[in-house]
Formats: C-alpha cells, sequence, structure tokens
C-alpha cells in the first residue's frame, strides 16, 4: 500500500542520499543500518520524506515507527505500523483487539500512514497479544519477493530493560528474513545504540553497522536561501544566514524558525530574526515548566551534568551537589544514584560507558547553562 507523505514545500530532498542506503540492502550483505544525529537534525524527515519513499518506488513495502513517542509501551505501536503496512484492512480489527482496555493519554505514537499521523490512543500492551501478533506478521515474509523497509526511529528505546522481551522477539522474528526485511535503526542517543549493538549482552548484539547520519551543512542553506528569494523582496544575503546557520548549532529545526521570522520581518533584517530565534530556543517556556517539577537534587544534577560533570560520584561532584541542595557537606553517593534514576526514567538523561551520564537534549543543556537558576 503505497502512503504518501503530505508534501512540505520547505523540505531539502537528499535522492542521492536515500539511493545509498537502498543500494546498500541491495548488495545484500547487510539487510540492516544504524543511524545516528541529535535531534532536530533532519533525521526523521529525511527517513519519512526521502528513503521511505524511495523504498517504495523500488517495489518494497515500507513501515516507519517513532518509538520515542512509544517509549513507555513500543510493542502495541510497532505491531500497529507493521499492520498498517501489511494488511492495511485489517487496523480495525486490530485495534479492536490492542484496545481492550484503552488507556487514553496525551502522548500519542507517531506510525506513518494512520490518521493525521498518530495514534490518538496508547494501546493496551498485553504480551499475550503483541507477541504472537508480531511474530504473525513477520512471518508473511517467509515468500521470495516480498520485501519490507522496517524503519525505526529512536531505536534506542528498546535498549531499555523494561522493552528487553520486545527486543528479543522482534531479532527472533528478524533473523531468519533478512532477504526480505531490510531495517534501519535511526535515533538520537549515539552511546545507548553503540551499547544496543556493541554489547554482547544486548538483544541486537552485533547485528548492525552504526553510522552518523550525514548532516545538512552549506547546500542546505543555500537551497533554503534560493527559496526565500522566490518569496520575498528583501534578500537574504547568503553569508548572514550560513553565521545565522552556525549559531544555531547547524540545526535544521531551528534554522527554519530563523528563516520563517526572516520572512515575515524582513525589514529588521538577518540578526534580529536570528536573535529572534535564539529568544525562542532558549525560552523559559520550553523547558521551566519541566524543570521546576523536579527535585532540588535532580534539579542540581542536571545543573552540574549540563556545564560538563558526566561523573556524579566524585568527591567534587557531590560537594557541588550537596552545596546546591543546601547540605552544607558533600551528598552521599545513594543521593547521587537516587537523583540519577529518577532523572533516566523521566528521559531527560542518558547513561553512558562506566558511569558518566549526559543530558538527551542539547536545548535543554544549554538553556540550563544560559539560564541563571537558583541552586
Amino acid at each position: 500500500m503505497a502512503i504518501t507523505v503530505p508534501s512540505d514545500p520547505w523540505h531539502y530532498p537528499r535522492p542521492e542520499l536515500a539511493e545509498k542506503y537502498l543500494k546498500i540492502f541491495d548488495i545484500g550483505l547487510i539487510a540492516a543500518q544504524g543511524l545516528f544525529a541529535k535531534r532536530r537534525m533532519g533525521k526523521s524527515e529525511f527517513l519519512e520524506q526521502d528513503l521511505l519513499p524511495a523504498a517504495r518506488a523500488q517495489g518494497y513495502l515500507t513501515s516507519y515507527v517513532n518509538l520515542w513517542d512509544a517509549r513507555r509501551h513500543p510493542a502495541p505501536a510497532l505491531v500497529a505500523a507493521l499492520t498498517l503496512a501489511i494488511e492495511p484492512k485489517g487496523m480495525a480489527k486490530l485495534l479492536r483487539t490492542l484496545n481492550t482496555p484503552l488507556k487514553r493519554v496525551k502522548a500519542s505514537a507517531k506510525v506513518t500512514g494512520l490518521a493525521e499521523g498518530t495514534l490518538e490512543a496508547e494501546l493496551a500492551d498485553d504480551p499475550k497479544i503483541t507477541g504472537p501478533r508480531l511474530s504473525q506478521l513477520l512471518r508473511s515474509f517467509n515468500k521470495p519477493g516480498k520485501r519490507l523497509l522496517l524503519v525505526l526511529d529512536e531505536a534506542q528505546v528498546l535498549a531499555d530493560p523494561r522493552h528487553t522481551d520486545l527486543a528479543h522477539s522482534l531479532r527472533a522474528g528478524l533473523d531468519s528474513r533478512k532477504e526480505n526485511i531490510k531495517v534501519v535503526f535511526a535515533g538520537s542517543s549515539e552511546p545507548t545504540l553503540r551499547r544496543m549493538f556493541g554489547r554482547s549482552s544486548e538483544p541486537f548484539y552485533n547485528w548492525a553497522p552504526l553510522e552518523p547520519f550525514d548532516l545538512l551543512g552549506p547546500e542546505f542553506v543555500k537551497a533554503m536561501v534560493a527559496k526565500v528569494k522566490r518569496l520575498s523582496r528583501f534578500a537574504l544575503p547568503l553569508s548572514e544566514a550560513l553565521a545565522a546557520y552556525e549559531a544555531l548549532n547547524a540545526t535544521p529545526e531551528f534554522f527554519r524558525r530563523y528563516l520563517n521570522r526572516y520572512l515575515t520581518h524582513a525589514e529588521l533584517g538577518s540578526a534580529a530574526a536570528l536573535q529572534d530565534t535564539l529568544d525562542h530556543v532558549l525560552s523559559d517556556a520550553n523547558f521551566l515548566p519541566v524543570f521546576a517539577r523536579l527535585l532540588p537534587a535532580d534539579q542540581a544534577v542536571l545543573k552540574l551534568l549540563a556545564n560538563g560533570e558526566s561523573d556524579l560520584f566524585s568527591e567534587v561532584a557531590r560537594r557541588r551537589l550537596g552545596a546546591a541542595v543546601g547540605a552544607g557537606q558533600p551528598v552521599t553517593k545513594s543521593t547521587s544514584q537516587n537523583a540519577l534514576k529518577r532523572l533516566q526514567e523521566a528521559d531527560l538523561i542518558v547513561k553512558l560507558e562506566h558511569g558518566q551520564y549526559q543530558l538527551q537534549d542539547d536545548a535543554l543543556a544549554e538553556w540550563l547553562r544560559h539560564r541563571k537558576l537558583d541552586a
């Protein structure tokens, strides 16, 4: 079933990159590819608007699911995405089966092709239902000539210990179908993905090569400047656009906001558009509500991590934490450990190797470095 993604007039097409990955699969030496890039760098847009359409043009069935949006209960979202790709007419029956019980939540699991692109409910995650259904869907690719490209965005969710059974089940189902099912594991947490594919105790150990996603560079900026020129009588100087892109840490999502501001207030110039964008990116409204709900120890840990401290068990770090929470002495290691555990459960930080930690969101880290917060 061909699923059309709505056209984005500001999308920067990358057909050569899409063709590169499909050719790698065609060669047949690998059946899966791991890609990593920080959030807001254009990875998901490329997967949905370049890679999947190119795969469909070559005769693949395609399935996309953003596991971050379903990180608490990824199994139903994965089953729904596969069902939509393989048996679209069976979607209504699946929803009736999985929605027993139905748990309404604000978050939604993004599955390309569903109405408005989302599952508006978090489906009941019953292994007795989702496990057999997942196996059944993958078995449908035992027939020669039936090919699927499965794209798992924010795939590091599968490395969560809560989802070990799902990861084992998925690998078992994919192992014997490498000829017919190709998989892209994309994610924003390089350390977690490296652990997922590089540690022998992990279900997907040594299952996919991992490489950085090709980031957008000056050619992207030039293309966007050309679009601005066609739309506005105020031409945007390329040098100023390139400088803005660099100031925004070469982040396409932020650069688009800068362009929008420039187009709507071009008479104020590029510098004003850039400052407005920076103010928005680092706005309290984006981060303060989440930060304010944290315990004082958790807030202090986040601020230390944002400012480059990754070993929260050292004497120096525990002394700083003690000062931040008004203890007057170094906090205990258990205090640090409990704070780190809570922050991981809130998906605010990720554990690296050897007890090191870092924030999940670079924008949050930047906000913490620039915002004057009471200890």
